[in-house]
Parts: structure tokens; C-alpha cells; sequence
């Protein structure tokens, strides 16, 4: 809820939708390409929630069941790109910008829908985004129901929450991910994802 408010926007009744596509997501330890377009390549730690049961149309009170797990992201986001247009895609699906793992935690595990969970970005060290998955705008159980009014959820479908305040498009100075640099987002009883940064080559 508090990323909103740093980014200057309303609190949506739905959430904002997009894709992002395979080819651009690396594994934990493996490097974050900052293309050479750009230098606005902003980090967004998340929480990722695991398909398990396919389903559409779920209610919200099922939508759990329908969830095996959990895992840790970062939304990493070329910023110029991303908003010179309403539609977020390209600017979400640059080669090499968005990271996933290492860690699959089952949801027996962990609270119902994730929720409390302290969860932390790092860039170098310093602690730039610090909240809970409590603060999620839409818990995942909604965030479930939601998406699933229009699509099919398939088993390996993965889910993708919103961030907490502290991105770096949102501070001043701005900060954002540079060659050199190692960016870490954890997320309580889940796991740490860390990556290098590079420049594209």
C-alpha cells in the first residue's frame, strides 16, 4: 500500500495486470543485464505465489487451496521504458531484468496466503525496501480469485505480488541498479534471491 503512495497513484479497486515472459528471468546468483537503452533499472522485491490446482472462476475462499507454494522475485524494472506508455510489458520484459528463487516453500509451511512475512530488498548491502507481506494491497487469495475470473490457472503458473515502498524511481536521489552492484531480496521463512548487476554486453 505504501508503494502507491510513493508513486503518486490511487489505491486501485483491481489490481494492475501484466505479463512478464520466461526469457527474461534468471535464477538466483546468475546476473541482471542493464541494457544499454537505459540506466533506469529499478529493483522490486515480491513474493511469488505457485500455482498448484488448475481452476477458473476460484472464490476467494477457496483460492488458497489452489496455491503449493511459495517463492522470492525481483521485479526488476526498466523505468523509462515502463512508463512512457499505461501498458507496463516492455518495460517489465527486458533480456535478463527479472530474477526468481532459489528457495520453493510449500504453503503448508508458511501462514495462510504468505501473509506477515517480513520481507526485505538490499542493494550493496543497505536495506532499501523493508516491510510485510501483510501490507499487500491484495493478499494473494484475492489476487487468485481476481486473475482467475478471466483465465484458467494452470499447475506452474506463477503469481507475482505487488512491491512495498522503497523503490528507487521513488526516492531522491533516485537510485537504481548499475554495473558492480548486488541486489538481495528476502522474504521471512521463504528465502534470500541474490544477483549480481551487469552491463550488457
Amino acid at each position: 500500500a505504501d508503494h502507491v503512495s510513493e508513486s503518486r497513484m490511487e489505491v486501485p479497486s483491481f489490481p494492475t495486470v501484466f505479463v512478464r515472459f520466461n526469457e527474461n528471468l534468471v535464477p538466483h546468483g546468475a546476473s541482471l543485464v542493464r541494457p544499454k537503452v537505459s540506466s533506469l533499472f529499478d529493483y522490486e522485491g515480491e513474493l511469488v505465489a505457485v500455482i498448484g490446482k488448475a481452476g477458473r472462476a476460484i472464490p476467494v475462499e477457496r483460492a488458497l487451496e489452489h496455491v503449493a507454494g511459495y517463492t522470492v522475485f525481483n521485479d526488476g524494472s526498466i523505468r523509462d521504458f515502463q512508463l512512457q506508455t499505461n501498458q507496463w510489458t516492455i518495460g517489465k520484459n527486458f533480456d535478463s531484468t527479472g530474477s526468481i528463487g532459489p528457495e520453493f516453500v510449500t504453503a503448508d509451511e508458511l501462514p495462510a496466503g504468505a501473509s506477515g512475512l517480513r520481507i526485505q530488498t538490499r542493494l550493496n548491502g543497505e536495506v532499501l525496501q523493508d516491510a510485510s507481506t501483510a501490507d499487500l494491497i491484495f493478499p494473494i487469495a484475492e489476487l487468485v480469485a481476481k486473475l482467475s475470473v478471466g483465465m484458467t490457472l494452470n499447475p506452474g503458473d506463477l503469481i507475482v505480488s505487488g512491491t512495498p515502498s522503497g523503490v528507487g524511481n521513488a526516492r531522491d536521489p533516485k537510485i537504481f541498479m548499475k554495473p558492480g552492484d548486488v541486489c538481495e531480496v528476502e522474504i521471512e521463512n521463504i528465502g534470500t534471491l541474490s544477483n549480481p548487476v551487469v552491463a550488457e554486453a
